[in-house]
């Protein structure tokens, strides 16, 4: 009984590696488009300037495809009062600039602390509070459906993460704002994220029109310092979603890593420290992985970041991006 036992259990490792194994040699090598994620909030804490940093984003690093974000903390400081002049900048000028625009909106949109939830709403009793964060998104729809720069709707991101400070989030619940969405303007498709190392994406590749994933090859948390997924296969990704039976050409790349992951603020931390964390060599690399995934969009995550080094004098990354969009 033991032999049979073993030898049952040698065949499932076996079974196992040999799997895992083949999917190093199922690679979709593809040259896709390239966007950007751009956080005006986070970009006014780390530059001078975050409408400059934008201008040199759409324009100097010609990028025509932009993940903004409708943060809720910042279009509803006050409740029932919505402004939105702040994003309407941004939003125009990539309008201006035929650059096509995925607007985040949301109790979670990108960027630390990942749920941006007005002070006011965060004491809300949970149905009062999904109702309120129901006319926010309602407002920000009606705001910009007609805007010719308008492209997708990214409907919350990464709603079933436990990553943040959040209210926790039921599917049925993402599909009541996708459908929210979807009523108000059937004429954009609607995108929702998950993480791409830390979920198997039941829950979230079939929700929306399209599915979006991170990328994330080299991170830290506090539990275990730096942690590599440089032992996935680019394929990994691909075998998620025909195990969720989505196509991989209603999925992106939401979120490439172009940035470090570090400890410390980027403010805290020196070119140097950053530098040997993630340089050109490893975006070219993440590029390359991004690439064999085989996705048809991928946007690259790292762009306030990449300003604040041309800001400093290193300049190697900031010349590097602006090659990949280049028109011969």
């Amino acid at each position: 009984m033991k032999v049979r036992f073993m030898v049952i259990f040698i065949g499932i490792v076996f079974f196992l590696a040999a799997a895992y194994t083949s999917l190093f040699f199922f690679n979709f090598k593809g040259t896709p488009i390239y966007g950007v994620s751009f956080d005006p909030e986070y970009a006014s804490y780390l530059l001078p300037n975050a409408g400059e940093g934008f201008l040199a984003v759409i324009n100097d690093w010609n990028f025509k495809y932009i993940r903004l974000p409708a943060h809720w903390d910042q279009v509803e400081k006050t409740r029932g009062k919505y402004d939105f002049s702040d994003i309407d900048w941004y939003v125009d000028r990539a309008g201006d600039n035929d650059v096509k625009v995925m607007l985040a909106l949301g109790q979670k949109t990108p960027r630390w602390p990942e749920c941006h939830i007005p002070v006011w709403a965060k004491d809300l009793p949970h149905s009062v509070y999904r109702e309120e964060l129901k006319r926010y998104i309602s407002a920000t729809v009606e705001h910009y459906k007609n805007h010719p720069a308008l492209e997708f709707w990214q409907v919350e991101n990464e709603p079933f993460l436990g990553f943040g400070s959040c209210r926790p989030m039921t599917v049925a619940e993402a599909k009541e704002e996708i459908e929210l969405v979807k009523r108000l303007d059937p004429r954009h498709k609607t995108i929702l994220s998950d993480s791409g190392e830390l979920s198997l994406w039941g829950k979230s590749a079939n929700v929306a029109d399209l599915f979006g994933t991170t990328v994330y090859r080299k991170v830290w948390n506090k539990y275990v310092g730096v942690w590599s997924y440089k032992f996935l296969p680019a394929s990994f990704y691909r075998f998620k979603l025909w195990l969720a039976d989505r196509a991989p050409v209603e999925a992106f790349i939401i979120e490439l890593q172009a940035e470090p992951w570090i400890a410390k603020h980027i403010n805290e931390s020196t070119p140097e420290e950053l530098l040997s964390f993630v340089d050109r060599a490893v975006i070219q690399n993440n590029i390359s992985y991004a690439q064999k995934i085989g996705l048809p969009r991928v946007y690259l995550w790292g762009a306030e970041w990449w300003y604040w080094l041309k800001l400093k004098g290193h300049n190697e990354i900031p010349d590097y991006i602006a090659t990949l969009n280049r028109v011969p």
